[in-house]
């Protein structure tokens, strides 16, 4: 059933100032508080689906991360704002917000602030789910069986051209936009009801830059890893569930086998009909599996 994009009845944004910088932040419900942290070429939007589904048993929370989104930008390039900069971001965020230990859905560049929230802030993380999972093990196999091929824009996206090229005008941006969000989908329409929404985004000034900088930040550690020295990691100790999209060409299904060596306590499950973008693409399964994690 394709996602429900429209803007859910008592929906609450705001600007939230945190350590030195100012994170925009959608939330809507009154439930046990749920943190909603999207991935790349994404924003606070992607999780409208799941909020509509949702919002009347959870407290959703969705901001978006530095640099995305309507958050606040660097004025510069940047190479410093990794998953622990982003962890940390986020810690303060839910300070600020009063809200005790929250459940935490990570997607793609989410996944990674996620785990970097739950080891540096464990006090403020009950439970985790990912919609797919990227761990630093996913490193090595980067480069196998081809692989590289598939992960071309994150070396393109630290060159200083590729803002300008893909922000030189609308249809740049909507052809670079639409690359990802049709490759990365099983269901290939999942997008296009909000796509224009999706290009607006992502041309207003400094958007670009924000998810770029994310790359430019990972890269030692994404190099290191494919040379197959990982960066060490402390074992994730919270409850966490799994669930990856069989057909994700970019983060691919079978690399769960990676989870069980960063995550104490983890359960598996695998939906059929979606690639990188469970929640969008498969929106009433997600919502299941959600409500299965955080649910009484």
């Amino acid at each position: 059933m394709p996602g429900d994009f429209s803007l859910p009845p008592g929906l609450r944004r705001r600007d939230v100032v945190v350590r030195d910088t100012v994170l925009h932040v959608a939330e809507i419900g009154d439930g046990p508080a749920v943190l909603l942290l999207h991935g790349w070429p994404e924003f606070w939007m992607t999780w409208l689906p799941l909020m509509n589904r949702l919002h009347g048993e959870f407290r959703l929370i969705a901001p978006d991360l530095r640099g995305f989104g309507d958050s606040a930008k660097s004025p510069a390039p940047r190479s410093d704002v990794g998953a622990n900069s982003h962890a940390d971001d986020i810690a303060a965020l839910l300070e600020a917000l009063g809200t005790g230990p929250v459940g935490v859905v990570g997607h793609d560049v989410g996944a990674y602030v996620a785990q970097g929230l739950a080891r540096r802030h464990p006090q403020r993380v009950e439970k985790l789910l990912f919609f797919n999972c990227p761990t630093p093990s996913v490193g090595s196999a980067w480069v196998r069986e081809g692989h590289v091929n598939e992960i071309w824009y994150q070396s393109f996206q630290q060159l200083p051209l590729a803002e300008q090229l893909i922000g030189s005008s609308r249809e740049a941006c909507a052809l670079y936009l639409g690359h990802f969000l049709t490759h990365w989908c099983h269901r290939k329409d999942a997008f296009a009801p909000v796509f224009d929404r999706w290009v607006e985004n992502f041309l207003k000034p400094g958007n670009l830059r924000g998810g770029f900088d994310w790359y430019r930040s990972q890269n030692a550690a994404r190099i290191a890893a494919i040379d197959g020295h990982p960066t060490p990691s402390v074992p994730i100790h919270q409850p966490t569930r799994v669930h990856w999209g069989r057909h994700d060409p970019v983060l691919k299904a079978e690399w769960s086998a990676f989870l069980s060596y960063y995550f104490d306590d983890v359960e598996v499950t695998y939906c059929e009909d979606a690639g990188h973008f469970v929640h969008v693409e498969a929106p009433d399964e997600a919502a299941e599996v959600f409500a299965d994690v955080f649910g009484d």
